[in-house]
């Protein structure tokens, strides 16, 4: 291989991170408070989300928060592709 395509690993980490964003709001949405709080505090290597659990988030709290993950996760993507491909010549 020898050139990354910048906006297809963009699209990708974008959308990964995008998809990885819904499955904490769902997760959030329908576990209980304990075992939401346990969840991520196992995911998060012993970090206390205790003060920070927020579950009723409003809708365009969420719809703001999945297009900044993914333009976050685009821009990552792009990066990555771009100094590969510099580093390449």
């Amino acid at each position: 291989m020898d050139t990354i395509n910048v906006k297809r690993l963009g699209l990708a980490f974008g959308a990964t991170l995008a998809i990885l964003y819904l499955g904490c709001m769902i997760v959030i949405s329908l576990a209980s408070r304990d075992a939401a709080i346990f969840f991520f505090n196992s995911l998060m290597h012993g970090i206390d989300i205790t003060s920070i659990y927020r579950p009723e988030m409003p809708l365009g709290e969420m719809a703001m928060g999945v297009v900044e993950i993914f333009i976050l996760g685009w821009l990552t993507g792009a990066t990555i592709a771009s100094i590969y491909n510099y580093s390449k010549k």
